[in-house]
């Protein structure tokens, strides 16, 4: 009996005992038995199978198209073995590195008791070049821990810990033994290993006095981690332009060169109303790119905002031009001539039917988030905006085109916005196929006196069709000519063909616009849904001739796809561009004043000065030509720019003036103009004092493509300040 109360006092005595913290020593030995079943695993896996290769054993007891397999059930176990391996190895991994290490040849440490109770210290900061080892003595020498030479035997056990803790210690193997329990400070996470430089714990869970394992050891002692020794990169690095190609095709074209009034004194080209590359020059600083020059048309930039030039008020005279002069931000000795148009906006009571084709690319290439589904949710909003009068017809193309709606009206939105969700994308690209077919449809509901359109919404990847882009266009021609007309939208990144959207919409009497966002579309198909829909005028081309007793030079800022020879001007079966209600375009010319000082060519040896007229003190003289949506031969428009449309200084320009002359500035310092270089800052502080009122916000958004570009694309120290 007293044999079995003593065992019984043993029993509570063990039970009232205090548990000892788990072993980091155990730990560590376990950590060690997973990466050797591991490795094991590893050898095992590299060996050859058994039997001839083509008839080794059957490893799958699932049907497939060669015939039912068998499962060798060896197989599976080993695999589970080494998934077990690999579980463990992470766990391991973190007690290792979040448990205080002294490598060999650095005397031990140890915690008193009477520094247990006091405040622990944070560590330094330990640059990631550094070793753990080098870490760990950079902290002790600060102070992070209190050291002591001593040995493991003399290191007295932490306050508060019981008799049992000392027993566990005093019970390790040599090696062991050299183990100081902290039940007063939690682990570091590891999270925070990952998410900064590494620095070894201020007070660690434990601390151990072993060797490093020798496949972490180097030469010298010092711990190699690659994890944490890897170099940073360089901090020029992340200054860098980036110039990784983008994958998009764009019209190569080069800028337009400074003229010499006396042998060069006309300037002819077409106008431009779209506005692609402003959203795709967005996109891409928003995401951190600087864009390809190509990419970037300086007249769609300033083209992109609308401006307050004064609007006609009868649809038979469709624009007129507005014209000012003032100094050149960049250059003070030459000026800026700003010519600008506002389409006519129609009444509300005007209510024009549309018939309206929408063809949409479902080709493989469209299965992207910013491709196909924001494609419909764009279509959506346009949706929306039309009434009974309108019709809307849906083809769809990828290795084949074909109907998904036949014509409907506008007021069933509910089977045209479920006909839109229907489409889903793969195959190839037949894209002439579906122009086609999409012409087909738009003739045969073709309307008297309205709006006859087809919108082309793709990424531009044809490659499927018409071999010959020239016979892609001459069809185009075609039915613009009998009153159908093209508009393109064009979507994504990576394989984005905008040379081709740029030439079917030209081609078409069209507009291109890029969509790179629901706010842009909203914008392109709900805001400027009548300049997007409606054309006013067609074949609009803009001609300037200077006089050489007051201009000695002049350049066409943009517009270099769009220059017309002399002789064009006249020509009316020579295409140009369109205008839709309520449209503004502006074009601007840098001008260099004679004797000013600023010219760049040399005077002509044999020039004669005493032959020129001074024109009455002419700038120069504008004609406009345009031709109404329905008739074939254009109409002129004609204006004198005369001195007393000048203005002395910048801060008499209007703020619009000011905002199309920063715009056009930001374009040329992006795509590395050779001309009108201005800092960063400067361009922005002239932008923001042409904000005006910014109803929409996209002034205010284009203050932040400033600022993104000059965070991709600083100022050299050559820049100038104005």
């Amino acid at each position: 009996m007293s044999n079995h109360m003593n065992d019984d006092d043993k029993l509570k005595a063990l039970q009232q005992a205090h548990t000892p913290a788990p072993s980091e020593a155990a730990r560590r030995r376990a950590l060690d038995a997973a990466m050797l079943a591991f490795d094991a695993e590893q050898a095992n896996a590299k060996r050859a199978a058994q039997g001839n290769p083509i008839t080794q054993r059957l490893r799958s007891i699932f049907a497939t198209a060669k015939g039912t397999w068998t499962m060798d059930n060896r197989l599976t176990y080993g695999l589970g073995t080494a998934a077990v391996a690999l579980l463990l190895l992470p766990l391991g991994y973190q007690l290792y590195t979040t448990t205080a290490i002294t490598p060999v040849g650095v005397p031990p440490v140890a915690v008193s008791s009477k520094d247990a109770d006091q405040p622990v210290a944070q560590p330094e900061p330990v640059p990631m070049e550094l070793g753990r080892a080098d870490a760990l003595e950079k902290q002790e020498a600060g102070g992070t821990v209190a050291a002591a030479a001593t040995t493991a035997q003399e290191a007295p056990a932490t306050a508060g810990a019981d008799a049992s803790t000392s027993n566990l210690a005093a019970a390790m193997p040599e090696g062991e033994a050299d183990l100081v329990i902290r039940d007063d400070i939690a682990p570091q996470s590891s999270m925070a290993m990952d998410a900064a430089p590494p620095v070894m714990p201020a007070a660690p869970t434990a601390e151990l006095r072993m060797a490093a394992p020798k496949q972490m050891a180097a030469p010298g002692g010092v711990v190699q981690n690659e994890a944490f020794i890897a170099a940073p990169a360089p901090a020029d690095a992340m200054l860098a332009k980036p110039t990784e190609p983008s994958g998009d095709e764009f019209t190569k074209f080069t800028e337009s060169p400074l003229k010499v009034v006396k042998t060069d004194p006309v300037s002819t080209f077409s106008i431009d109303v779209d506005t692609a590359s402003y959203a795709y020059v967005r996109r891409s600083l928003t995401e951190g790119w600087v864009p390809e020059p190509d990419a970037v048309r300086i007249e769609e930039l300033i083209n992109y905002f609308n401006y307050n030039y004064p609007a006609p008020t009868d649809a038979s005279t469709p624009f007129k031009p507005t014209v000012s002069v003032y100094p050149t931000p960049w250059n003070g000795k030459t000026q800026i001539v700003q010519i600008g148009i506002k389409g006519y906006v129609p009444a509300v009571t005007e209510d024009k039917p549309s018939n309206l084709v929408f063809l949409i690319d479902t080709s493989g290439s469209m299965d992207e988030p910013d491709k196909l589904p924001l494609l419909k949710r764009a279509f959506a909003l346009l949706v929306d905006q039309l009434g009974a009068n309108d019709t809307i017809s849906i083809v769809a193309y990828a290795g084949s085109a074909g109907v998904v709606l036949e014509p409907t009206k506008a007021t069933e939105k509910a089977k045209i916005i479920g006909a839109l969700e229907n489409l889903s994308a793969g195959g190839s690209t037949a894209g002439a196929e579906g122009i086609e077919l999409a012409y087909r449809l738009a003739e045969q509901n073709k309307v008297t006196d309205g709006v006859n359109r087809v919108i082309l919404a793709t990424d531009g990847d044809f490659n499927v069709g018409i071999d010959d882009p020239e016979d892609l266009k001459t069809y185009i021609k075609g039915k613009r000519d009998g009153g159908v007309f093209l508009s393109v939208l064009g979507f994504g990144q990576g394989n984005l063909g905008d040379d081709t959207m740029q030439a079917l919409a030209q081609n078409g009497n069209g507009n291109a616009s890029y969509i790179d966002s629901f706010k842009e579309a909203q914008k392109v198909l709900v805001e400027d849904a009548g300049g997007t829909l409606e054309t006013i005028a067609k074949d609009v081309k803009i001609q300037v001739e200077f006089n050489p007793a007051v201009v000695s030079e002049y350049r066409l800022i943009g517009y270099e796809t769009r220059a017309l020879n002399r002789e064009d001007f006249n020509n009316d079966k020579v295409d140009a561009g369109e205008i839709g209600a309520g449209t503004t375009v502006t074009a601007l010319y840098e001008i260099t004043p004679v004797g000013s000082g600023a010219e760049l060519n040399d005077p002509l040896r044999y020039s004669s000065d005493a032959t020129e007229a001074a024109g009455n003190g002419e700038i120069g003289f504008l004609k406009m030509r345009y031709k109404l949506p329905d008739e074939e031969t254009s109409k002129l428009i004609e204006q004198a720019i005369g001195k007393n449309q000048a203005v002395s200084s910048l801060a008499e320009a209007s703020e619009d003036s000011r905002f199309a002359a920063a715009v056009a500035a930001f374009g040329q310092k992006l795509k590395g103009s050779n001309y009108g270089e201005m800092s960063w800052a400067d361009i922005r502080s002239l932008a923001q004092g042409g904000r005006g009122a910014d109803e929409n916000g996209y002034r205010a958004e284009f203050m932040q493509l400033i600022d993104m570009a000059r965070s991709l694309a600083p100022d050299s120290e050559a820049t100038p300040k104005q």
